[in-house]
């Protein structure tokens, strides 16, 4: 059991952690078990969909009992082991350190911005009159990852969240693009999204970072069906066959390997946001994973150095101090890309030995924005540690 030097705390007291088997008939009494008793603010998640999901929120309530639940299928996870699969991750939040409040967003489809933003005030309000002694907060963000709302849902949230940072991930259905669920208390649901506003004594630090490296290679958007996400040409060209061309790859063999490759971006400002592709379609259209529109000019990328950027921004969160945990949403396009070059143990090496836990997604929340291909999340820390105002 590791603790912290000057503290006497061990991280595992701070934020429990598990992993299991998602064939396993008795799973979340094993993760019960290893979270320990409690009491706890909060348990989250994250499960493969090769889980017996029809049964999860029973068997769910039954394990926990009052304990509030949020979490999501996923894309693969990330546990104690580095890179996971075919698993299911919890992560507790003892009532000895936060404070959570919950607000569920049952449809996407009938999202009221002004009302969300109202509701959201309401309760980052009262959280902060009843626990002003807890001088840290942040706000954690699941959503449906075949929604395609998150684009719209972020920026909606975006304007009742004040000063407070939000991150999050989309769920996901492996590599097969079928069904997303979000889980919310005890209920399953699609087309939804789950927000948990977190009020602590242990710092945090949030984080966003990719290792992308912007070409000279340009495309515009020039037909598309926005509200599906769906590129149909692009510099006046079928999509699939320009962005193949861009690229110098054979049409008929685009997969989910040349997107994480070569992926896309849009500039903002002084750096390169992804706008994922997700899938080539039979007529040659191309799905994202973001929003997109017509007039949109999107830059080619191509990967830089995963592992000595991976361990560069895990090293800068353990300064002045390792958090006790790094709870992470890692993009699925990241995963493929460490598969094909074949890093996947390397990667996994460095997630294990800085603690970091969490699931692959359909996309990463990031305050305003939805974005693709990086990795997303907030480091803690025992609680009296000095954080910098600027990382090193």
């Amino acid at each position: 059991m590791r603790t912290f030097a000057g503290s006497g705390i061990a991280c595992e007291a701070i934020v429990p952690r598990g992993s299991v088997s998602a064939r396993d008939p008795n799973a979340l009494e094993t993760l019960a078990r290893q979270l320990g008793s409690g009491p706890f603010s909060l348990i989250m998640l994250f499960v493969s969909p090769a889980a017996d999901l029809e049964r999860l929120p029973s068997q769910a309530a039954r394990v926990f009992g009052d304990i509030p639940i949020v979490g999501c299928t996923t894309a693969g996870e990330i546990s104690d082991a580095g890179y996971n699969e075919d698993s299911i991750v919890a992560i507790a939040l003892p009532a000895a350190y936060f404070r959570v409040d919950t607000l569920t967003i049952p449809d996407l489809l009938r999202l009221d911005p002004p009302a969300l933003a109202a509701a959201l005030v309401r309760t980052r309000t009262a959280m902060a009159e009843r626990h002003p002694e807890l001088a840290h907060e942040f706000a954690i963000l699941l959503v449906d990852g075949l929604s395609q709302k998150e684009d719209e849902l972020t920026s909606a949230l975006a304007a009742g969240m004040g000063a407070t940072p939000m991150l999050g991930g989309s769920a996901g259905d492996g590599t097969r693009f079928t069904r997303t669920f979000v889980l919310d208390g005890r209920r399953l649901s699609e087309n939804a999204a789950a927000l948990v506003l977190v009020r602590t004594e242990c710092p945090v630090r949030v984080f966003n970072f990719d290792h992308l490296v912007p070409t000279e290679r340009r495309m515009v958007v020039t037909e598309a069906d926005p509200r599906h996400r769906i590129v149909r040409q692009i510099n006046a060209e079928p999509a699939a066959r320009e962005y193949a061309r861009l690229v110098g790859m054979d049409p008929e063999q685009l997969s989910t390997f040349t997107f994480a490759a070569h992926p896309v971006a849009v500039r903002m400002g002084m750096r390169h946001h992804v706008r994922a592709i997700r899938q080539v379609m039979e007529n040659g259209d191309l799905i994202f994973f973001s929003a997109i529109d017509e007039g949109v000019v999107l830059t080619i990328t191509e990967p830089g150095d995963m592992i000595g950027q991976l361990n560069r921004e895990l090293t800068r969160l353990s300064l002045p101090e390792r958090p006790t945990a790094i709870l992470a949403f890692d993009c699925i396009l990241r995963r493929l890309e460490a598969e094909e070059k074949q890093i996947v143990g390397r990667v996994s090496e460095l997630l294990r030995r800085h603690r970091v836990i969490g699931f692959c997604t359909y996309g990463e929340q990031f305050g305003p924005m939805h974005v693709n291909q990086t990795m997303t999340g907030v480091a803690i820390y025992p609680p009296g540690t000095v954080l910098p105002e600027k990382v090193p």
